[in-house]
């Protein structure tokens, strides 16, 4: 996907006028991501030069105007009220901003005129008063301003709102914190945005029939501000349906607002919507970065996947948020070291920037890191120590060393700096556990929830959780929400399983489990991104089952009565040790195979590697007890030999070794007794 230096360079000034037009309107995440991508893209001396003739390079698009001339006009006549509002904003005196192009008088209109689905006025004797009533409840009237100024005392009045929310919070996770408190000013801001859009829509019957069929009516002057301001309320009043289609109309209008893509992955929960999401939206550079960063939202990874980062490199050679993107794509595929390197990485070159390292320290606290953890939160802390990534970073620290107090009250701070940082409440659920204080664990899990629905974290937290106070079927419940997000993950169909034997619903579990081999199966043998060159990361496959499973697995059977069905599974289980487990043929992967929607794998280098690269796990605690079974079925079919190695094989192993050496004289007499002219003494 790589570009010519003239399109380099066009795609360099767009992004600079993205830059520009987000600043002005006062979206500084998405003027900053502009901006870090326009710097990461290849170094402009060498790009400059590969232009010709000079006079043709297109010019700074800084001073462009605007290109609606009826806009154009507008903006040049508010210019001194823009300022001064825009100063305002600067300064987080939101009100005051809005008051500059939205005076109190047009505000008090608008919260006396009629809401949606208001009551038709009477008819009849109450003549004068419904006449009366009809004038108070007008319809309001959008300010004839432009779009620019109208976006920005909007948004300043939605942001105005949001301020005022988290002053009136209570302390989190305090006696009075339910979470309840809304945005008051979204009524305002809604119906202002909604007679703005009924003023500009025309009445031709294009419009009629797209309203007949469900669309929202074109509005040909908007410049896609408009429709990104009013999803943001839409959404927030739960009209996620309609806010995903002013959403969508604005990426159509204006590609680089990445607020407006940011917005509709919070919309998303399933791949299945996000499909018919990227489906509905332009075909652009951007929507390529929205698709990825969408899909690591919902914990996705495939090479697919991966391809489309590749080529997305070419372009942004240099981009902090696609080498994240790089770190989280090898974490969701398991591979933690892989993750950590890109992090590491990524830190080497941005040390200031804090954005996602939350992630990094959560990889560092699987990996049990202490160093690197402690070192990481040193830098947050001296970068900004009032960051929310900063806090969870903090608090990962003390979680390692074992401080869960500590750990909660950063996580706290995090909340207290940002109630939508969904670290904090899963972290902080965590810690609740670690205190077995369930009932604030719970808390926490369901406000995480309420925050992020994908999040499989927190769902797993609170099956965990219910599962401590033995409420198996609310666990069975929570389990099942996290499996259904996180399908190729092995924990969360052993968790399904496990909650499923304990329900005594044997058949369901073992369906479950065999789910869970087929999981692990995956990521060990499907996951791998070898196509991906350095930066990927490429790993090779085990090729092994998890033996814990295999050996639960056996168990249910041997429960149900099945001992041949057990006894597979056990000796499959035994074979884990030397890594041929997978010499079982086509039958054992029939019977775990149980779901036709399972995920190919990879076929690239496959075959090379089937033999060479398995390793065995050894011999564990789950093999012993697998070996131990087999053994004491050889004894009650009369198999002495098998029985014999098999508990000559536990007395090596170090596990189970007393009742082996029990075994193995009960063998022994056994085959004694049966020896001719033995009279069964001793």
């Amino acid at each position: 996907m790589g570009l010519s230096p003239r399109e380099l360079a066009s795609l360099r000034n767009t992004l600079a006028d993205a830059t520009v037009k987000c600043a002005e309107r006062g979206l500084y995440q998405s003027s900053k991501w502009a901006a870090e991508l326009m710097n990461s893209l290849p170094d402009f001396e060498e790009e400059e030069a590969n232009l010709d003739p000079p006079e043709e390079q297109i010019p700074s698009p800084i001073y462009t105007p605007n290109l609606d001339p009826s806009e154009a006009a507008l903006e040049a006549r508010e210019l001194p009220k823009y300022l001064l509002a825009k100063s305002f904003f600067d300064c987080h005196e939101y009100d005051r901003c809005a008051s500059v192009f939205i005076p109190d008088t047009l505000l008090s209109s608008v919260l006396q005129s009629k809401p949606d689905g208001a009551p038709p006025t009477p008819k009849g004797k109450g003549k004068e008063k419904a006449s009366s009533a009809s004038t108070f409840f007008s319809s309001p009237r959008a300010p004839a301003i432009s779009q620019k100024s109208l976006f920005l005392a909007l948004y300043a009045k939605f942001l105005a709102g949001e301020k005022r929310k988290n002053e009136e919070a209570e302390m989190v996770m305090g006696p009075h914190d339910h979470g309840s408190v809304i945005n008051k000013e979204l009524l305002v801001v809604g119906r202002l945005l909604s007679a703005w859009f009924e003023a500009k829509t025309p009445q031709d019957e294009e419009s009629i029939r797209a309203a007949q069929r469900g669309e929202l009516p074109d509005t040909p002057e908007s410049q896609g501000w408009l429709e990104y301001l009013y999803g943001m309320v839409l959404a927030r009043e739960k009209s996620e349906d309609l806010a995903m289609k002013y959403l969508v109309r604005s990426v159509h209008k204006y590609q680089f607002n990445w607020g407006c893509w940011l917005e509709m992955t919070s919309l998303i929960s399933r791949p299945e919507h996000l499909s018919r999401t990227v489906d509905a939206c332009p075909e652009h550079l951007i929507s390529y970065m929205f698709h990825l960063h969408s899909s690591l939202e919902l914990y996705q990874q495939s090479p697919a996947l991966a391809q489309n980062l590749d080529k997305l490199y070419s372009i942004f050679p240099h981009s902090p948020f696609l080498l994240t993107c790089n770190a989280l794509l090898s974490y969701h595929s398991k591979d933690l070291l892989a993750a950590e390197q890109h992090f590491s990485r990524l830190l080497a070159s941005h040390p200031r920037r804090l954005d996602s390292l939350d992630h990094y320290s959560n990889i560092l606290y699987v990996l049990n890191n202490r160093p690197k953890l402690a070192f990481l939160a040193h830098l947050c802390s001296s970068v900004d120590k009032f960051r929310p990534e900063s806090c969870v970073v903090i608090g990962n620290y003390y979680s390692l060393i074992s401080m869960h107090e500590k750990a909660v009250q950063y996580f706290r701070r995090a909340l207290t700096l940002d109630k939508s940082c969904l670290s904090a409440w899963t972290l902080m659920g965590h810690e609740y556990v670690e205190l077995k204080n369930t009932h604030a664990a719970i808390e926490s899990y369901r406000r995480a929830v309420d925050v992020n629905r994908r999040d499989y974290r927190a769902w797993y937290g609170l099956g965990q959780t219910y599962e401590m106070l033995e409420m198996h079927t609310y666990s069975l419940h929570y389990y099942k929400m996290a499996a259904g997000l996180r399908p190729w993950d092995g924990k969360m169909w052993m968790a399904v399983g496990t909650c499923l034997q304990r329900m005594e619903k044997e058949r369901e579990a073992i369906k479950a489990l065999k789910r869970a081999l087929l999981a692990d199966a995956y990521y060990e043998t499907g996951s791998s991104f070898g196509s991906g060159g350095e930066l990927m990361g490429s790993r090779s496959a085990t090729g092994h089952l998890d033996p814990e499973i295999l050996l639960q697995i056996a168990s249910l059977y041997d429960a149900l009565g099945e001992e041949e069905e057990a006894k597979s599974y056990m000796e499959l289980c035994m074979r884990q040790e030397d890594g041929t487990g997978a010499e079982g043929g086509d039958a054992m992967a029939e019977s775990v195979r149980i779901h036709n929607d399972s995920p190919p794998a990879s076929d690239d280098g496959a075959v090379d590697e089937e033999q060479g690269g398995r390793e065995g796990t050894g011999v564990t605690a789950a093999t012993s007890k697998a070996r131990m079974w087999l053994a004491k079925f050889a004894m009650r079919t009369h198999d002495y030999d098998t029985a014999t190695q098999l508990a000559m094989e536990l007395c090596q192993d170090g596990v189970e070794v007393e009742e082996a050496k029990a075994l193995v004289r009960e063998v022994r007499a056994r085959i004694y007794a049966l020896e001719p002219g033995s009279d069964g003494a001793h």
